[in-house]
């Protein structure tokens, strides 16, 4: 019996070792073939963002980035400042292509390089000291212009139409996807009494354009970066001052077009406030020259009485969307206002400007400075 026993728990023994070793060989060929996934994957993963960083941040974007390349810069510091100026995606990348191609001797100086450059491109203006090929097109865009103006201006120096850039900027579909890209544009665009959803978005600015034909896109993406660069330097203030980005803008571009020089539009900027604090309306005659959709050189009596959302003579508060386009001035006036003890001003035509605390006073002035 003992003998017999003994077989038994050899052979059982034997079993339980040819089980082990099966387990050992599954658990074995399972991290072999993970391993063999986890490599592949990596690999496939590293040649696709290799492959990535090498391409041009933005194909197709030709508007100019200002760079500066201090004197003495090693590859890798100018290699920083071209990923932190979103010229290449990735530093470490861009060197190595450098070591790679064994190119040298960077010029320092300031460059204006685009997003759809090339490692090659970029690398030949370094060398070379060449700032890159002059634009093919320089538009400037002067500031309390409306869309329909700012279209006219496109029309007249690049290849397109009027008629084309306004069905773009009424496009409801591009419109949504811009407001996907450009996070700053809010939900007041919409509003369905608005002429152009981007009116007062499309910022005062000269524009570079590097080619033949530049798409109508190309144009106001160029502007709304520029809006969202300037735009952007102001948000805390904006939060602290109580008024919404929306309405932000809005008051710059009536600021705008009320005033010129910077003591002006604060001074009106705080006027402004001082009306809309007590609940009286703005009554200020750019926005009726919207609403009426015209230039006057004199508001009439008739025209402050036309029903709009946007003539202040009419409403009370600030009219629904912007008026025109402004100045980074502007803005900051609206944001930073004056603090007076004024409710009325007044143009004499001339250039000058008449502040008053009282409508009496203000009446004054009329009779001296308009009748």
């Amino acid at each position: 019996m003992s003998k017999d026993k003994n077989k038994g728990n050899f052979k059982d023994n034997l079993i339980a070792r040819g089980e082990d070793a099966r387990t050992v060989r599954k658990i074995v060929a399972i991290v072999i073939i993970t391993l063999i996934i986890v490599l592949a994957i990596g690999g496939i993963s590293g040649y696709s963002y290799i492959k990535s960083g090498l391409e041009p941040v933005e194909p197709g974007n030709e508007q100019g980035i200002e760079v500066e390349i201090p004197l003495g810069s090693s590859t890798s510091s100018i290699a920083e400042l071209l990923e932190e100026n979103e010229i290449i995606k990735d530093s470490m990348i861009f060197r190595f292509y450098i070591k790679f191609k064994n190119e040298s001797g960077f010029q320092a100086g300031n460059y204006t390089f685009t997003k759809s450059m090339t490692f090659d491109e970029i690398i030949e203006s370094l060398k070379s000291g060449r700032i890159i090929k002059e634009p093919v097109y320089r538009v400037t865009i002067p500031e309390g212009l409306t869309i329909e103006e700012i279209a006219s201006i496109y029309a007249d120096k690049l290849p397109i139409t009027e008629e084309d850039f306004i069905e773009k900027v009424t496009d409801p579909d591009y419109i949504s996807e811009l407001m996907e890209r450009y996070p700053f544009l809010p939900e007041d665009i919409l509003h369905e009494e608005l002429r152009y959803s981007l009116e007062g978005y499309l910022f005062a600015a000269t524009y570079d354009f590097y080619q033949e034909d530049p798409s109508i896109e190309t144009v106001i993406e160029n502007m709304l970066d520029k809006s969202q660069s300037v735009l952007g330097k102001y948000l805390e203030e904006m939060d602290a001052n109580g008024l919404s980005l929306h309405e932000t803008v809005t008051m710059a571009s009536i600021i705008e077009r009320e005033a010129v020089t910077e003591d002006q539009r604060k001074k009106i900027s705080g006027i402004f406030y001082n009306r809309l604090e007590i609940g009286m309306k703005l009554q200020t005659d750019p926005t009726v020259l919207y609403a009426i959709g015209g230039h006057k050189s004199r508001v009439l009596r008739k025209d402050t009485e036309v029903e709009s959302p946007f003539n202040t003579y009419h409403i009370y508060g600030l009219p629904i969307g912007p008026i025109s386009n402004f100045s980074e001035s502007a803005l900051a006036a609206a944001i930073n206002p004056e603090e007076t003890n004024y409710y009325y001003f007044l143009h004499d035509g001339e250039g000058n400007i008449y502040y008053s605390e009282t409508l009496e006073e203000h009446n004054a002035y009329k009779n001296e400075h308009i009748y």
